[in-house]
């Protein structure tokens, strides 16, 4: 009987939290239908805010942990995102949106993928070309740095083996150009420096590294480019925490705070009914082990 009590206090436990999670998620859905005239008001008309929102809703069903970030940081990832024009979370890889424990709960950061700021960088109107490459140990590949510049890479054509380098190129209208070159060691050292995010689950660093190491080696590359202060000012907003909605996201300081003890959403934290690489949902878990991934959660 007393465990007949206690299996039956762990299911309604269990069943509570669900409803508590699913809760959430129906208020930040009404928050986005909500905000749908802003969300149009803010993106360009190549992307509609009804394609747009239904992106954020596919967001949210794939990844559920963005249903328990602070309703105000999710909608401030959505924002940067709309007012950047770039789609987040679909296949594309232009931006994300990654919760993030920060001030020591969830909330929503905005993420730019490296597609995205290449997108930026072609709209920015002084850029006509940019890309970004690896290298395997067995390409031909060497580059000199100096007065005169120069960059040659010749792919192996079959076992090309490991990945060893990332370069980035681009050249602007008026004839001007650039590269950069980093180690895969230079890569994951930028990584763990700057990238506030990293070792969350469902960060593109853990779901798909090369894009995210192209993405490193073309802001640096960037760096020498012609810009204009736009783009600057929109790569800036790239891993960023906001809350303060506004007509321009850009503005707004980045609210994330880094601390010693404080927690990101590691792959341990992830809902075991969730792949982390592809943030499809498994089928569905009895009650009795749904606990114990709501409570890893929690941890």
């Amino acid at each position: 009987m007393a465990n007949g009590t206690v299996k039956g206090g762990a299911i309604q436990k269990a069943q509570q939290t669900k409803a508590a999670a699913n809760t959430g998620a129906q208020s930040i859905k009404q928050l986005v239908f909500q905000m749908k005239p802003q969300i149009d008001k803010a993106l360009p008309s190549v992307l509609t805010g009804e394609r747009f929102s239904r992106m954020v809703l596919t967001a949210m069903s794939t990844n559920p942990q963005l249903t328990e970030c602070t309703p105000n940081s999710f909608l401030g990832a959505m924002m940067q995102a709309a007012q950047l024009g770039v789609e987040p979370n679909t296949p594309l890889g232009q931006a994300y949106l990654i919760p993030y424990r920060n001030h020591g709960q969830l909330e929503c950061q905005f993420q730019l993928g490296y597609k995205g700021l290449i997108d930026l960088a072609y709209r920015s109107g002084e850029i006509v070309s940019i890309s970004a490459h690896e290298v395997h140990e067995n390409d031909e590949f060497e580059y000199e740095l100096g007065l005169e510049e120069k960059l040659r890479h010749k792919p192996a054509l079959k076992d090309r083996g490991a990945v060893i380098l990332y370069y980035a190129v681009f050249k602007t209208k008026l004839g001007g150009s650039g590269f950069a070159v980093m180690s895969v060691d230079d890569i994951k050292q930028h990584m763990n420096k700057y990238s506030k995010a990293a070792n969350s689950g469902f960060s593109p660093w853990k779901t798909n590294f090369d894009a995210m190491a192209k993405k490193t080696v073309i802001k640096q590359v960037l760096k020498y480019a012609p810009i204009k202060t736009e783009f600057v000012r929109a790569v800036a907003a790239d891993e960023t925490i906001k809350t303060n909605i506004t007509e321009h996201m850009a503005d707004e300081p980045d609210e994330t705070v880094i601390t010693v003890d404080a927690e990101e959403v590691k792959q341990e934290d992830i809902p075991e009914n969730i792949d982390p690489e592809t943030g499809e949902i498994k089928e569905e878990k009895a009650p009795e082990t749904e606990e114990k991934a709501e409570q890893g959660r929690l941890l």
